[in-house]
């Protein structure tokens, strides 16, 4: 069992080698992969060290489970490449999340749509897997039928550069630019490129993932994607109509019942769900301030809070890995 990391020096592809780790994955290699700049360093993982190689290298090892966290265009290229020597790609990137043929899988909520035939699989964005992991048990109470999102990202979203970019903005040190502007005491409504509608990228994904993912074209999202000032994880003010009549105390322990779920939400002990006491190194997606909303029948609003590096990037593509070895599709 042969475990590919596709760009394992950046943010999360540190992040896939620790959580491998972390839950004993059944791996007997580690081959981490990065540009050929990072070729020749070592990674650490499960106390050992490994040996950075580039792509041809990587593909005459004929790895059994590649995971790419590299960028859509890397993607694009080389996905391929270790799919024909039968090997099975979960591809971080926005690359492949919408092409018919791949299975976009959050494995809590669909990891069903995976088959022996599919040798890349695509990891969803991280905004929209916390957001789904929310929506999957109330559509199955209530069915969905309207979302609006507001997010709230940190910065670890862009990686590191941005990272760096907000820390040496609060020292009084001028630093490269990852944003357009400053980002510390400041918000960006602007997360990927615009688009000719005038949402995002960003924003586009959130609203055509949440479909696939969700199997129903019914569902209907907006979104509005923002950069913050913040590390430890994404938040999300969601509100969510649906078709039947829905009860509040029913939500909460649907939600409570659902795994990977945490229920934060007793305004009267200011318990709710924060990215840096409660998100920051954990895998759960947090969920509180549930409430209806007064003003429009069958709707609810909620705050949702989930690592983006780890459920919203890592953890998720290693559970995928983790199916595969338990379906014997690997």
């Amino acid at each position: 069992m042969r475990i590919a990391v596709v760009g394992a020096t950046g943010l999360v592809g540190q992040k896939m080698l620790q959580i491998l780790e972390e839950r004993q994955f059944p791996f007997t290699e580690i081959i981490p992969v990065a540009s050929e700049k990072s070729v020749g360093q070592t990674v650490t993982c499960c106390g050992q060290s490994w040996q950075v190689v580039g792509m041809e290298e990587a593909i005459s090892k004929r790895p059994s489970i590649a995971l790419f966290s590299a960028g859509g265009d890397t993607s694009l290229e080389w996905a391929p490449k270790f799919a024909a020597v039968d090997c099975v790609v979960i591809d971080n990137s926005s690359a492949w999340r919408m092409d018919p043929s791949v299975p976009l899988v959050v494995p809590e909520i669909n990891a069903d749509v995976i088959s022996s035939s599919n040798k890349i699989i695509a990891n969803p964005n991280c905004s929209t897997i916390q957001m789904v992991m929310v929506l999957k048990p109330l559509h199955d109470l209530y069915t969905v039928k309207r979302v609006v999102v507001s997010t709230y990202q940190s910065v670890t979203g862009t990686g590191k550069n941005a990272v760096d970019q907000l820390m040496n903005e609060r020292k009084g040190v001028e630093t490269g630019m990852a944003y357009p502007y400053v980002i510390d005491l400041n918000l960006l409504p602007h997360i990927d490129v615009f688009q000719d509608n005038g949402y995002t990228k960003e924003e586009m994904k959130m609203i055509l993932e949440t479909k696939k993912i969700m199997r129903s074209e019914a569902i209907r999202v907006t979104a509005t994607a923002v950069r913050v000032p913040v590390m430890g994880g994404h938040s999300e003010s969601v509100n969510i109509e649906f078709e039947k009549e829905p009860n509040l105390a029913e939500i909460r322990t649907s939600l409570s019942a659902f795994p990977g779920i945490t229920l934060v939400d007793d305004p009267s002990k200011l318990e709710y769900p924060m990215p840096l006491i409660h998100a920051q190194d954990s895998d759960e997606v947090f969920v509180g301030r549930i409430r209806f909303d007064e003003t429009q029948d069958r709707t609810i609003n909620c705050w949702i809070v989930s690592d983006n590096l780890r459920k919203g990037a890592a953890t998720n593509a290693v559970q995928m890995a983790e199916y595969l070895v338990k379906a014997n599709l690997v």
